[in-house]
């Protein structure tokens, strides 16, 4: 097992240098640059969080081209335009950037936000709470509700509560998460009905004043609606998949051979069956969890005005923030491909019977 992580600890080198190479070639061709950015405010058109449009320059391309590289520095002096590159380090060759980034990022040194004034590193940790609140919540909620209810499910395979939890499932899968949220806020948040759950922040102004006790409901009191409006469908697609896992290990003999040796309906679900059945469920945990703390935060975040790493790529992105985008891109990669491997090594924790190395051999 030693060699096998070996292997993939160093799979994750090659994996994420092509990450990087496509990305950072992608945005040679991207318009709209931070110097662009600055020449917009500089001329009174806009503020940095602004899209910027016209055919002007490719800023990550390189610097050199002068004014008329970019869009609206007609009329501005050479040397700003210049001084602006050299700043921003636009004057030199693309390659030399990047492999200028790569050695920084393997220092984890991922420089400075361009527009905030704050290190990537300091940027992502003060946004990470918001996120593993949603993420870790969301995933718990949903494994501890779907596993239980998909062995249910199993067990009583076409039977009316089979029916309608599945009808549940279906409507809950197929309901957006924004619009989830947007439910939840008119019927508990004061939009129409009851003001029962704040609809800002993740803790309330007064929180450093507040008792231990008071400070972790004070917490939960605000996260309670975002976890809600993430979990759905997460819910429902796991409570499915634990559903049929069941359903395809109960059909194997061994199951027929534990109840022949007259072992209760419990032990032989508990005992035989779940071991088995629960490897294609931990599969699936990375996914899970990956998605609902990165892809799935965006609008959740907006909607409840929560400040976490959806928001910080959005605005990133919109700004032309590198040093963001590729920062929290590198980290977001490395993160998931250590859970990658973590989800290998819980592979084997559940049935020790698995032996990668065998496999690959």
């Amino acid at each position: 097992m030693g060699a096998y992580i070996l292997r993939r600890l160093l799979l994750i080198i090659p994996t994420l240098l092509g990450i990087m190479i496509i990305n950072f070639t992608l945005v040679q061709f991207v318009p709209g640059g931070p110097i662009e950015q600055i020449i917009a405010q500089v001329q009174g058109g806009g503020d940095v969080f602004e899209g910027f449009s016209g055919g002007g320059g490719e800023v990550a391309a390189g610097g050199g081209g002068g004014a008329d590289q970019y869009a609206g520095a007609r009329g501005l002096p050479a040397d700003f335009i210049a001084d602006l590159e050299k700043e921003f380090g636009f004057d030199k060759p693309p390659i030399e950037r990047f492999l200028t980034m790569l050695w920084n990022y393997m220092r984890f040194d991922f420089g400075e936000s361009y527009f905030r004034s704050i290190s990537v590193i300091d940027l992502v940790m003060e946004k990470m709470p918001v996120s593993i609140s949603l993420g870790l919540w969301s995933t718990l909620i949903a494994y501890i509700i779907s596993i239980p209810l998909g062995i249910r499910k199993a067990v009583k395979d076409g039977t009316a509560f089979d029916t309608w939890t599945s009808g549940a499932i279906i409507v809950a899968y197929a309901i957006p998460g924004f619009l989830f949220a947007i439910l939840l806020l008119v019927l508990f948040a004061g939009g129409s009905y009851w003001q029962i759950f704040p609809i800002r922040g993740l803790t309330s102004d007064n929180w450093e004043a507040l008792s231990w006790p008071a400070r972790i409901a004070d917490y939960f009191w605000h996260i309670t609606l975002p976890v809600l409006a993430s979990t759905i469908s997460a819910f429902a697609t796991l409570t499915l998949l634990t559903k049929n896992s069941f359903l395809d290990e109960i059909k194997k003999h061994y199951v027929m051979t534990a109840r022949a040796k007259g072992l209760t309906e419990r032990r032989v679900l508990y005992g035989h069956v779940f071991r088995n059945a629960m490897l294609i469920v931990i599969a699936g945990f990375p996914a899970v969890f990956i998605g609902v703390f990165f892809s799935g935060s965006l609008i959740i975040e907006t909607i409840f005005s929560l400040d976490g790493l959806g928001r910080l790529g959005f605005e990133a992105a919109v700004a032309r923030d590198y040093p963001v985008i590729f920062g929290t891109l590198f980290i977001f990669g490395l993160i998931g491909l250590v859970v990658g491997i973590l989800s290998d090594l819980m592979y084997v924790l559940v049935d020790p019977r698995i032996d990668f190395e065998k496999r690959e051999g």
